[in-house]
């Protein structure tokens, strides 16, 4: 019943970290897919996100308590370097997750700008509803992508960010989510003109944060396609958020649509660095690779996304064509598109062209 209560407090003790420059974090869209109910090597974990230091933990909720478990784990060793165990009222919520990023933070001896100290004290709400409204928007947009069977998912979150923002007029993270949702979803002009209402609602109340510039890039990325905007807008805001994945990403890609192959793919790379095990960045990697015709990159990149999503029929496919590109051999597609046929003649909508 609280999984998505869970999934906030996660998400906010992740998204204060990355604000920390001293430290490399691993994005939640990678961190996702070891939840609870697997069991889990730390070990493996850490070499299969490129860290050193792993952070678990529980949340508990009951009546109007939390209690919240969180470690800190050396993951070469196994050694525990920090625990805490939190038992509140359920108010505290917010403190408890400040707590804990200060205390990792310490613990790893990150050095913190008074900027990023003032970013990790700042709760994102003081209304629990509206935080759970948030939580719930927040983990369909994680997973949603841009396909129109889509759709209704971001019709869904759009709602619920809606209802957040009815109660918390002043929840300025739900403003910038609600900006991504409006601008990717249909591209209408009414449709515009609600995630421009967004952007404009983050900026009346934090002007100068770095968050209402990435929420203006992808305004002005996705909804006007104003390229050179964007890039000023997502330059702006890398300074003041070292480790989140998408301002590489949309650098990448409209660095790419400019012509500028090499200097895109690099951003790219860095996104997927902190984003290991992002599906869709390393099908986009493996298209840039392909773009500038190293084919064994390419097909390494896609076999990095099998490897997360093995029965994907559109990645299955470009691998069969990027290696007929590269050897000039049909053979290994011709079989995939067979294999895939195989598992019934609805299989291969996605791969069909």
């Amino acid at each position: 019943a609280n999984a998505y209560f869970t999934d906030g407090v996660q998400d906010e003790i992740l998204t204060y970290l990355a604000k920390i420059a001293d430290l490399k974090v691993i994005s939640r869209t990678s961190v996702l897919q070891y939840k609870s109910g697997v069991a889990r090597n730390l070990r493996e974990i850490a070499q299969q996100l490129g860290v050193a230091n792993v952070v678990e933990g529980s949340v508990q909720r009951w009546g109007n308590r939390v209690r919240v478990n969180a470690q800190l784990v050396d993951a070469r060793t196994d050694a525990h370097l920090w625990a805490q165990t939190y038992d509140r009222d359920l108010a505290d919520v917010f403190a408890i997750q400040s707590e804990i990023a200060k205390a990792i933070a310490d613990q790893l001896q990150a050095k913190l700008s008074p900027n990023e100290k003032k970013a990790i004290e700042q709760p994102p709400t003081t209304d629990l509803a509206a935080f759970d409204l948030y939580s719930r928007a927040k983990s369909i947009l994680l997973t949603a992508g841009f396909s129109a069977t889509q759709e209704p998912d971001l019709r869904k979150a759009i709602e619920l960010l809606d209802e957040a923002v009815k109660r918390d007029p002043s929840f300025f993270d739900a403003y910038c989510q609600l900006a991504y949702a409006h601008g990717i979803v249909d591209g209408t002009p009414a449709r515009l003109a609600l995630a421009e209402a967004a952007v404009q609602a983050a900026t009346r109340l934090r002007p100068d944060a770095a968050e209402t510039h990435l929420a203006r890039a992808q305004y002005l990325y996705y909804g006007l396609r104003d390229y050179a905007g964007a890039l000023a807008q997502l330059e702006i805001a890398r300074r003041a958020l070292p480790n989140d994945p998408r301002l590489f990403e949309h650098i990448g890609y409209i660095l790419r649509r400019r012509g500028q192959q090499q200097e895109g793919l690099r951003n790219l790379e860095r996104a997927v660095e902190l984003d290991p095990r992002n599906f869709n960045t390393l099908q986009q990697i493996s298209l840039s690779y392909q773009g500038l015709g190293r084919y064994a990159e390419a097909i390494a990149a896609l076999d990095r996304a099998l490897a997360i999503m093995p029965d994907n029929a559109e990645t299955r496919a470009s691998r069969g064509l990027f290696y007929m590109c590269w050897k000039g051999d049909t053979r290994p597609l011709h079989q995939t598109i067979d294999a895939i046929l195989a598992q019934g003649p609805g299989a291969i909508a996605s791969a069909a062209d």
